[in-house]
This record gives C-alpha cells, structure tokens and sequence, in this order.
C-alpha cells in the first residue's frame, strides 16, 4: 500500500519560513506528479503548487514569488519551502502523490498524506 507522510508544520510568525516535506513510500515516485494543497477552516481545499515528473512547476498566484516547490527522487521526497509566510497561508498542509496533468492543470490523484498544519501569527 502507498504510504504519504507530511511534515514540517508549526507555528511561525509573519514574514518567517518554512519547509515541508512530502515522503512517499511503495511508488515508483520518479515518474509520479506531486502537487501540495492546503484547507484553512471553512474553505474548500486548494491546490498550490505542483511538480511534474520532469521538474516542470506550477503555483497559485497567491503563493507566487514566496513558495517553491522541488523533488529529491532518491529520498523520494517533495519539499514545499514557503517564505515570507503570511496569515493567510494558515492551513493545513496536505501532500497528493499520482496524479494527472489535465493541460496544464494538476489534477490530484489516489494518495494523499494526513497533512501537517501550518499556523502563521500576525
């Protein structure tokens, strides 16, 4: 069974940084697309950022110039590094592994970690 594990959370303050990891087990996770969503209380789930397996990057216009996202295929690891964090970024932090290019579009696929929460005070 494919296992996705999230960590990395915590508290921060506005302005500071963070970087979360995505481990996925039981994969062949090179050839896997990976995208990081996250859910603030009351909102639907959001997609913000991906990566393809060739390394091709996408990012919500919200988190544009602040987080970058990358990929260690031999850790078979994800990382979401948020700088310049911000209220607004509180959510939790959710990892999908497999899913689908639909165009440009990330489309999630079958797994998905727990989450890690995140928590940026003002």
């Amino acid at each position: 069974q494919v296992q996705v594990a999230e960590s990395g959370g915590g508290l921060v303050q506005a302005g500071g940084s963070l970087r979360l990891s995505c481990a996925a087990s039981r994969i062949t996770f090179s050839t896997n697309a990976v995208g990081w969503y996250r859910q603030a209380p009351g909102k639907t789930r959001e997609l913000v950022a991906d990566i393809s397996w060739r390394d091709r990057t996408n990012y919500a216009d919200s988190v544009k110039g602040r987080f970058t996202i990358s990929r260690d295929n031999a850790k078979k690891t994800v990382y979401l590094q948020m700088n310049s964090l911000e209220p607004k970024d509180t959510a939790v932090y959710y990892c999908n592994v497999g899913g689908y290019y639909n165009g440009p579009s990330y489309q999630g696929g079958a797994y998905w970690g727990q989450g890690t929460q995140v928590t940026v005070s003002s």
